[in-house]
């Protein structure tokens, strides 16, 4: 973990979708209290979305960040923030139009209902090579 979700309507393109994805993963480097072993950035097309009025030109970016446990809310709230900034510095030109609605969500995930097998984070951290 950290795990970031993008779900999107089919009015991004995909430059938009991959600009917005390495914005968020730098972003979530730069906040220095993610692994960067367990670091994932994931963008989904929805297939159909009704947006706020139903305005066919309506399109959204709705990011969901999936954090292990462990962190304090202030430096969830601090990553967050950053994370935030990024995804609004990549779409700004959308966020300028008046048909467009961006969000992001952190939700902490309870080790004991969660399970893992990651050989990335020993090759990162040098305890095995590649």
């Amino acid at each position: 973990m950290p795990h970031m979700r993008i779900e999107y309507s089919h009015g991004l393109t995909v430059p938009e979708v991959e600009s917005l994805c390495r914005a968020v993963h730098a972003a979530m480097v730069g906040a220095g209290i993610f692994p960067l072993a367990g670091i994932r950035v994931r963008a989904f097309c929805a297939d159909v979305a009704i947006v706020a009025d139903g305005d066919a030109r309506n399109d959204f970016a709705a990011l969901t960040l999936t954090v292990g446990a462990g962190r304090s809310t202030e430096a969830l709230r601090a990553g967050g923030d950053l994370v935030f900034r990024a995804a609004q510095e990549a779409l700004a030109h959308r966020l300028s139009e008046p048909h467009f609605a961006l969000s992001l969500e952190i939700r902490v995930i309870d080790p004991e209902l969660s399970w893992k097998d990651t050989p990335i984070h020993a090759r990162l951290s040098g305890q095995k090579k590649d």
